[in-house]
């Protein structure tokens, strides 16, 4: 499981250059420094972080979503920290992997966007996710296959984002800005 000293230390590397970003990345410290123990497990029921990943392909023109079942939205694949994840980075990457069925993806290790946003997970109870998103890059020709996680996959445009994507259209915008 991240140990919540591991998530903070890669947040606290991270200059997301935005303002809103840099607040956002400062209240997920804060919580990190309020809960030492249990911040990245989803038995804490206050809230937790989970790792998420903008998957896009190779030539950097598109991004593989996921039809969430629960949220019943098009997403960004990701979920809870794991035992055996060592970073947010790691589960981030093994998210994407497990719910992409895509082999030999490759991630910037440096947060891309954080956000919060209540949910009621798998637990029944209401609560927060502290989402750290990270971008992946997928190997030419990559075919996602569908997980029993998602109700659909497919590669969008990113200047074609389905309707009602939450903060995809922020984390495509936060991705076109670091890949140049």
């Amino acid at each position: 499981m991240v140990a919540p000293a591991a998530a903070a230390a890669e947040l606290r590397a991270w200059d997301p250059k935005e303002h809103g970003q840099e607040g956002l990345r400062h209240a997920l410290l804060a919580f990190l420094d309020a809960r030492p123990e249990d911040a990245c497990s989803r038995s804490c029921v206050p809230g937790h972080l989970t790792a998420s990943a903008l998957v896009v392909d190779a030539a950097a023109e598109c991004t593989l979503l996921t039809l969430h079942p629960r949220v019943g939205r098009w997403l960004q694949l990701g979920g809870h920290c794991e035992p055996g994840d060592a970073s947010l980075a790691d589960a981030a990457l093994r998210e994407a992997t497990e719910e992409s069925g895509m082999d030999g993806l490759v991630i910037d290790p440096e947060p891309l966007h954080v956000d919060v946003h209540p949910i009621t997970c798998s637990l029944g109870l209401p609560t927060r996710h502290l989402d750290v998103r990270f971008l992946v890059r997928a190997p030419a020709g990559a075919v996602p296959r569908i997980s029993e996680e998602s109700d659909d996959l497919r590669w969008w445009p990113l200047d074609a984002l389905p309707a009602d994507t939450d903060t995809v259209p922020a984390m495509v915008a936060a991705a076109r800005r670091r890949l140049g």
